[in-house]
């Protein structure tokens, strides 16, 4: 760990360090990539106590900041979830390479054949809070992807990630890749991020995993493009037509299963023609320990109910606690949306399946369901192995940033002597 760096200079060694090596890795066979990722996985299985107790010491400094109970969730590391981090490696290895494969190709009239072919970014800094899984995720995608990568993980999971990307080089050591490929940022001080927005000479993309200020800060100060990752503030809606035990099971795993992810819904939004159903859908939430906030309707179908106010509608709380609200029909649910939603994840629970079908073309987020918890908004439920963040931005990348989304194109042109009139 480095505490007293002369940052800009530390920062411009990893820059260069990792353009360097990302020449060599976009070049690199599949089979290199792949067997270097298992290897890894090996490493932080074989090592689960030392991490845990690398865990430990991040925890403890987290403690002491005062971060909240599902902050700390997010940080804390055991058996299950190395387990969870090793096997994500495994699944991306086993997925198809995305280097090299032609997206498109056509012949013109003058013989010209072309193709549409995927390519690496080059070098992807990825800056992000607590969780120490992103670590071995990010490195995972990104190295599949053939591109270098710059991890700056938060100061509350030095340790954790120190003792991951420890694991991860030691896996592709003997492979051949470059020592490079994967640096982590060795400081908890705060300057490293503002170089690594000033490095466009060294860093092709800036990927954002935090909260709302890492992510304003980063999208004001940036001149590298940036994949956006605002809050996710999720929303369910519970139509008129739907099934009342899928609602209430639906409903308790998107906000209860795991409180401070990005995925856990912020707002609940209940047709008014399910109003008898009120008291059914929010007790078990309460009962859970989830504090309900909610309009005069809501309030009135349980006394443990609190008055909602016009910020919940727009708070990521990342904790047990839901804003609840009748609305009159799709329609209205879909309006609410457009207006409080982050353009992360919204999920409508119904059995009609034109109200559904309204509410999967009309709202306009990275990821709509039906009949499904928003906790599916994740890359590794999408088959992609993993992801690095949910990008609610329009542009390259949107939804689960997984290895596609970290790759690009170019146009390969092959003629026989053909000359533009």
């Amino acid at each position: 760990m480095t505490e007293t760096a002369n940052i800009p200079e530390l920062m411009q060694t990893i820059g260069d360090r990792a353009r360097k090596a990302s020449k060599v890795l976009s070049h690199a066979e599949s089979s290199v990539k792949n067997l270097s990722l298992v290897a890894a996985a090996e490493a932080l299985r074989a090592s689960k106590k030392e991490l845990i107790a690398a865990n430990q010491k991040d925890i403890a400094f987290g403690k002491a900041k005062n971060l909240s109970s599902a902050m700390i969730d997010r940080l804390e590391l055991n058996d299950e979830r190395i387990d969870a981090i090793a096997q994500a490696l495994i699944d991306i290895s086993a997925l198809p390479d995305p280097v090299g494969q032609t997206i498109a190709e056509w012949d013109r009239p003058n013989g010209l054949k072309i193709s549409r072919v995927r390519v690496p970014l080059g070098v992807i800094g990825v800056i992000y809070e607590s969780r120490p899984n992103v670590t071995a995720d990010a490195a995972a995608l990104c190295l599949k992807a053939g591109n270098a990568v710059v991890l700056r993980g938060g100061s509350e999971s030095l340790h954790s990630n120190t003792f991951i990307h420890k694991c991860l080089v030691s896996g592709f050591a003997d492979l051949g890749l470059p020592e490079h490929s994967v640096q982590l940022v060795p400081t908890r001080d705060r300057a490293a991020v503002g170089e690594m927005l000033r490095m466009p000479n060294f860093i092709d993309v800036i990927i954002p995993r935090g909260g709302r200020s890492l992510v304003e800060r980063i999208q004001n100060e940036s001149r590298v493009p940036v994949f956006a990752h605002l809050e996710g503030i999720c929303h369910i809606y519970v139509d008129g037509s739907a099934d009342l035990k899928k609602a209430v099971r639906i409903a308790l795993n998107a906000k209860m299963r795991r409180t401070g992810t990005c995925g856990a819904a912020e707002t609940m939004l209940i047709d008014q023609r399910m109003e008898k159903h009120v008291p059914a859908l929010i007790a078990p939430l309460l009962d859970a320990g989830c504090e309900i906030r909610g309009d005069e309707t809501v309030m009135a179908a349980d006394r443990r109910v609190k008055p909602v106010t016009d910020k919940d509608w727009d708070t990521e709380y990342l904790d047990a606690i839901l804003s609840v609200k009748m609305v009159n029909g799709v329609a209205a649910a879909a309006a609410h949306i457009s207006v409080h939603s982050s353009g992360h994840t919204e999920s409508i629970i119904a059995e009609d399946d034109i109200a559904a079908e309204f509410f999967l073309d009309t709202v306009d987020s990275a990821i709509v369901l039906h009949n499904a918890s928003t906790q599916f908004a994740d890359g590794g439920e999408f088959g992609m192995g993993a992801e690095i963040g949910i990008a609610t931005g329009r542009i390259h990348a949107r939804g689960p940033v997984g290895l596609e989304q970290l790759t690009t194109f170019k146009y390969q042109v092959r003629g026989d002597g053909q000359i533009r009139p």
